[in-house]
Formats: structure tokens, sequence, C-alpha cells
């Protein structure tokens, strides 16, 4: 009822203002003053309202700065984000004293030449010097912006070093899902086609293709069995298709299967095809302090976007290829917490950027950035959870025992061997 009363309100407000309104230029016509005309007064009053309003207007302003100041960026924790703070605050500076000297020409210039009858303006079309230099100066600015920007998004972009820590981030609807190098210290390579209930991310091994591909005979199978029976020629259609699909993704995996042996043949143990069985794959997302990351980043349906707002770096994470991002956190998890944000509860917090569907919001994973000591007992730990836990080797048999009195003096007899593993 409160709400209705105050719509009800409102709208009359707006019917009395208008009201008002027409009144006054009714008047207006009966009097016989046009719209036009404006007395000296009103333009005295005017210009008297020029000089008035920017200390309203300019108060106004550094009212909103020093009030929402703590709504502000927060302090940025990464080398990456100190960068590109800078570059914001530098622009920043630049639109300040720019918006202040513009508008305060524009308010002393409507009050200071108010429209007088006895003054004429003095008619000055064109000055080649005031061209110039109007074109120069902000010419010269933008181009130091644009010099900047670009020597900071170079210094953000550049590949990262050798000894970075290599990680990956796995986007799809609606989560994400991490990677890090086993004790060998590499990432395996990876094929969507791989992909099942058992390997989220497609990590390619020997195992990995031989278990897609039983799965697929396992699924075609089923689906022969189906298609001898009776069935509605939609739904044979659909499994004859869907049997099409099958084999040529089991094709496709043979070819695999076959690119892997060679490259392993050709690149020995730099083959990355040789380092994915000890990967974690995790929903865990942990950083050391200060140690340069260089997370690749891949989806595997549509446009997502790894954007972590603390640390300042985003990158799209696209279908069918591999984006990459290199940060350097500067403060610890810990730290934000107790020093910089007063929260017990803060986390550094992956994002995705992208609108990518009715889950969106959902679509985010916490990060833990933490010292390097605590982050190499955590991999240690997870080390020992490996994507393929590595087989066991068989102890082999001992052999059998013999009677020292079976092997010494006449009439010893040869004891029997043991069967072979074809017998």
């Amino acid at each position: 009822m409160t709400k209705l009363l105050i719509l009800i309100v409102v709208v009359l407000g707006i019917l009395a203002v208008a009201q008002l309104a027409r009144v006054y230029e009714l008047t207006s016509k009966l009097r016989g003053k046009r719209e036009e005309d404006i007395s000296d007064a009103d333009n005295r009053m005017n210009a008297m309202l020029m000089w008035l309003f920017p200390v309203a207007y300019f108060g106004f302003f550094l009212w909103l700065v020093i009030a929402y100041k703590d709504k502000m960026l927060p302090l940025a924790a990464s080398t990456q984000g100190v960068e590109t703070d800078a570059l914001l605050d530098f622009n920043w500076w630049i639109l300040i004293i720019t918006f202040i000297i513009t508008n305060a020409l524009l308010f002393f210039f409507a009050g200071r030449y108010v429209y007088s009858r006895d003054r004429r303006a003095h008619w000055y079309p064109h000055n080649n010097k005031w061209e110039l230099a109007w074109t120069i100066a902000p010419a010269a600015v933008l181009a130091v912006i644009i010099i900047y920007g670009l020597n900071t998004w170079q210094n953000i972009t550049s590949p990262a070093s050798p000894d970075a820590l290599q990680m990956e981030l796995y986007a799809k609807q609606f989560d994400w899902t991490a990677r890090y190098p086993g004790t060998d210290g590499m990432l395996g390579a990876t094929d969507y086609r791989l992909i099942n209930g058992e390997n989220p991310l497609g990590i390619v091994t020997a195992n990995a293709i031989t278990k897609r591909l039983a799965e697929i005979e396992q699924e075609q199978a089923e689906a022969r069995m189906q298609l001898s029976g009776v069935l509605p020629d939609a739904k044979r259609a659909d499994l004859e298709h869907h049997m099409d699909y099958l084999g040529r993704i089991a094709a496709r995996i043979v070819n695999l299967r076959m690119v892997m042996e060679e490259d392993i043949r050709v690149n020995g143990q730099a083959s990355t095809y040789l380092h994915g069985a000890d990967d974690v794959v995790t929903k865990d997302f942990m950083l050391p302090l200060r140690k340069e990351a260089n997370i690749l980043i891949r989806s595997r349906d549509i446009i997502h976007s790894a954007y972590i707002p603390h640390l300042r770096v985003q990158m799209n994470a696209v279908p069918g290829m591999t984006t990459s991002m290199k940060v350097t956190p500067t403060i610890t998890t810990d730290s934000m917490r107790t020093h910089v944000m007063n929260d017990e509860k803060f986390d550094f917090i992956l994002l995705c950027n992208k609108i990518c569907g009715a889950s969106h919001y959902n679509m985010q994973m916490p990060l833990i950035v933490t010292t390097a000591l605590e982050y190499d007992a955590w991999i240690a730990e997870a080390n020992k959870k490996p994507f393929e836990a590595p087989e066991v080797p068989v102890e082999p048999a001992a052999p059998a025992a013999t009677d020292s009195s079976m092997n010494s003096g006449a009439g010893s007899q040869p004891v029997a061997s043991l069967p072979s593993a074809g017998q």
C-alpha cells in the first residue's frame, strides 16, 4: 500500500509540474512575450549562476571522490596488477586535470561574457597557430598514453620465464578445473576426444587411449544390438548417425595413438605424451607467493574468460585453442585477510568474465596464495594422487627351495622346473 501511495504522489507531482508549465506558457502568450525573448535580468541571473554553480559542481565531485574512495579497486596483489594500476592512475590524472580545466573555463566564459546589447563579438574566424597548438597538444598527450600503454601491455603479456610454474585452468559450463604438473615438472598433452568420466580434461596417455577405444567399442556394440531390433525410422536414423560418429572418433583416436608413438620415438623423454600420467587434476587452485606462474587456459564448450580481479589478470578461454597468462602474486591470502581487506572470510576468486549461460554467476573458484614452503607441501601431497596411479611392479617368484641332500651325492634326482607362464 505504501509503494502505491508513493507512486500516486509521484504521478500527481509530475502532472502538477506539467500544468504549471502550461500555465506559464499561456500567460507568456497573453503578455505578448515570445519564447526566444530573454530579458537583461534573466541574462544577469544566468551569468551569476554560472559563477556559483562550479562551486557546487566541483564540490560534489570532490565529495564523490572522498565518499567512495574505499569502493575503488583494492590493493593490487600481483606485479602485473601494480603495473596495470599505475597505467590506470596515469590516465585518471590526465582525465581529472583535463576535466577541471575545461569545465572551469566553460563556466568562466559563460559568466564573464554575458550577453549585452552594447557589446559586439569580435570577428575572429581563424588562427593557424592556435589550430596547430590544439592539434599537436592532444596528439602528444595521446602518443604518451599509447606508448605507455603498449609498454605496460608488453610487460604483462610477454612470455613467461623458463623457470615459471606451469599449470592449467580448464573451463566448462559451469565450473573450473585446475591441472598441475606431477613429479616430472611438465604438463602432459591433451586431446578433447579422450574426455570421459575418468578423464575430464582429455589427458593423453596410452592407458587413456586404450580405455577410450574400449568405451567406443562398447557403445558401438550396444548401438548394433539396438539396430538389430525393430525401431522407428527416426530412431534408426539417429542410431546410424551415432554409429558413423563413433567410427570417426575411433579412427581419429587411433591416429592420435600413431602420432603419440611417433612423437615419443623422435623426441624421447622430451615428448609431452610421456608426461600426462602423473599430472594432478584438482578442484583446488593454489599459487606460491612471488613465484611467476604461467597459466594455460582451455575451454571445453564455449568462450569463457579467466578473471582474477585482485590480481588484475584476465584471459579468454577459447574452445579449440590454448591461451595463457602470466602472474606473480605478491600478497598471500592470509595477509589480504588480516592486513588489507580486514576480512577473515576473504578469498581471491577466479571468475568467468564472459556471460556463458544461465549459471554463469556460479562459475567461480577460490584461489589460495601461500608461501613457497606451504605450496611445496601442498603439491607434494597432491602428487600422491596423480591422474594415473603408477603400476606396481610384480615381484618375481622366489626360486623353489632345494634340499641339500638332493643337490649332493650320488643318486640325487633333478628338481622339476617350475611351469612357464604359457603352460
